[in-house]
């Protein structure tokens, strides 16, 4: 028997806290054109997602770019206001929150790592001005309260204080995003997405920093939410996975469940596609190489988005858009082969 996801939530909601629900949310940017810049049609960047994160886990959330994945973490944290949809934090709707509440009682509590380490720190600023500037915002410590708590965040990342007064140009890449992480940490977050934290880093320093989250993770209580296309490094940190697909959630359950019985051909398909070591003995896997394109968000398919280059198609699934069920417990799945 299948159960909504709205449905299941409400049964799950007494035995446990979710830090941050995604209930039907939306954000959807206008296209414009012509001299008076009228709205001619919507990008459904994302279309009605729901998720959720337990206090201490790791969700994982993957899909090939544009798939709506980064969008839907800046609307987490409300740097993009939601079209539709509501945004939970600990129970709490923050979906339409004035700005002026939203930085007292939110934003202290969620931060964000952001793929580029470069092109999101002031390179003009010190590393203490950085590190400085949320705690200064925030009207936490006094100065010498800063300097100590600057130099206990230097620590944390494997910095040596003494390089309080050095500029981000001086840093290599992998330093840059240990001091993104360290601003993350300022105003001591319950919540931290990583966006991309670790693409642009070479594969030895993705190692260090993925070490580097799970261990602060594990001293401060951290809970995170982990966007990335690499489903191994996803794989090695997450508990939880959503798969998304043109705006879309295809499937969401914990680790184990998806990566060893994924139910929906997209993941199928993404998951045939992760290098694995040979061994002697052990089949090879079959790659299912998905055909077409992927189609544009500003014109999405009729009923499931995916049945364009679904390997499964039935006539069905041309026509009605398949409900996000729940297969097994916590194992949701938008598919209509298992309806």
């Amino acid at each position: 028997m299948t159960t909504s996801f709205k449905k299941q939530k409400q049964l799950n909601k007494k035995e446990t806290e979710y830090m941050l629900e995604a209930i039907g949310l939306a954000k959807h940017f206008p296209i414009k054109s012509g001299v008076f810049q009228r709205t001619t049609g919507q990008i459904k960047a994302v279309d009605g997602i729901s998720l959720f994160v337990k206090k201490g886990e790791t969700l994982g959330i993957v899909g090939e770019s544009g798939c709506g994945k980064s969008t839907a973490g800046r609307t987490f944290i409300r740097l993009y206001e939601p079209t539709a949809g509501k945004i939970l934090f600990k129970g709490m709707d923050i979906s339409h929150l004035p700005e002026s509440t939203l930085g007292r009682t939110v934003r202290k509590n969620i931060q964000m790592i952001f793929q580029d380490p470069y092109a999101s720190i002031n390179p003009r600023k010190t590393l203490k001005s950085i590190l400085s500037e949320p705690l200064i915002t925030h009207k936490l410590y006094d100065r010498k309260g800063r300097e100590e708590k600057i130099s206990d965040l230097l620590q944390k990342v494997g910095f040596n204080p003494s390089f309080i007064n050095r500029y981000p140009h001086e840093f290599s890449g992998g330093q840059r995003q240990r001091i993104g992480i360290a601003r993350a940490l300022a105003l001591n977050p319950e919540l931290i997405i990583a966006d991309e934290a670790v693409s642009a880093l070479d594969v030895s320093i993705q190692a260090q920093i993925i070490n580097l989250m799970e261990n602060l993770q594990e001293e401060f209580g951290l809970t995170y939410i982990f966007i990335s296309h690499d489903l191994s490094v996803v794989r090695h940190i997450s508990d939880r996975v959503a798969v998304m697909y043109l705006g879309k959630i295809m499937e969401f359950a914990r680790k184990k469940d998806l990566y060893e019985n994924p139910l929906h051909p997209y993941t199928q398909a993404l998951l045939s596609a992760v290098p694995i070591p040979r061994k002697r003995g052990v089949e090879k896997r079959e790659r299912i190489v998905l055909k077409g394109d992927l189609p544009s968000p500003a014109n999405p398919p009729s009923g499931c988005v995916f049945h364009t280059r679904c390997p499964a198609v039935m006539d069905v699934c041309r026509k009605i858009t398949p409900e996000f069920k729940e297969m097994k417990k916590e194992h949701f799945v938008a598919c209509h082969l298992y309806e």
